[in-house]
């Protein structure tokens, strides 16, 4: 991929979400507890940090994964179910790339149950990369469902209305029932470029968020040919 194509994000972003949760991750785990996740479910990954699980399914080898930001988390970091704590370690992560802003998450499919549908979110597929004006939607941990337009697209990323806020890092943000990115933080509003069409918008009152295209994620996580490689939703 060309140095354009792959813009760095983290020089990008004013604020990565990200959110300290030492005290939601209180309790002993039990084998005999299960979590039921899927794409815009709370996650912690070890003690510190609160994030959003972009999707859950399986790898060509069968292996039960998911995705969530890259800055979320460090390799071979355990992963709890933020609203189901007391079932321990779910999950351990199994890849990370903090170039490109994804990590790949390996569940216990013992203590995990995996869903198409959290909230309002639904994945039924992966979806093409949105264009400008297209209306997608986020479903973030700390900001919940919500939806608006993308105002401006790259090959690797895209800004867009949904919003985000600290612990959204990792949610999916989908067009209709289709997985199209992987939300990783928001812009100043007055460093956002905002254009529809060629066209200027006004600058939002909120900062817009930042997305990667989950279909470059993808493909680069093939790449690999390890844990995560050829990924499909649940």
């Amino acid at each position: 991929m060309s140095a354009v194509a792959r813009v760095r994000l983290p020089l990008l972003l004013a604020v990565l979400a990200v959110i300290p949760v030492t005290a939601l991750c209180a309790g002993t785990g039990t084998a005999q507890q299960t979590a039921v996740l899927g794409g815009g479910s709370g996650i912690t990954l070890g003690d510190q940090v609160a994030c959003t699980l972009t999707t859950i399914g399986y790898d060509r080898e069968q292996r039960l994964v998911g995705l969530t930001a890259g800055h979320c988390a460090d390799l071979g970091t355990p992963v709890l179910a933020e609203r189901t704590v007391e079932a321990g370690p779910v999950g351990t992560v199994a890849l990370v790339d903090p170039d490109d802003d994804y990590a790949v998450i390996e569940f216990d499919p013992a203590k995990v149950v995996p869903v198409r549908q959290v909230s309002g979110t639904r994945i039924d597929g992966i979806g093409e990369p949105p264009r400008p004006g297209d209306v997608v939607c986020k479903n973030g941990r700390t900001t919940g469902f919500d939806c608006g337009l993308v105002w401006d697209a790259h090959p690797w990323w895209f800004q867009n209305e949904a919003g985000s806020r600290s612990g959204d890092s990792g949610a999916p943000v989908t067009l209709g029932d289709q997985l199209v990115g992987m939300n990783v933080g928001h812009l100043r509003a007055e460093d956002a470029v905002v254009a529809i069409a060629g066209h200027p918008v006004p600058t939002p009152a909120h900062d817009p968020a930042v997305a990667t295209q989950i279909g470059m994620i993808l493909a680069d996580i093939d790449k690999t040919g390890g844990v995560g490689a050829g990924f499909r939703p649940v």
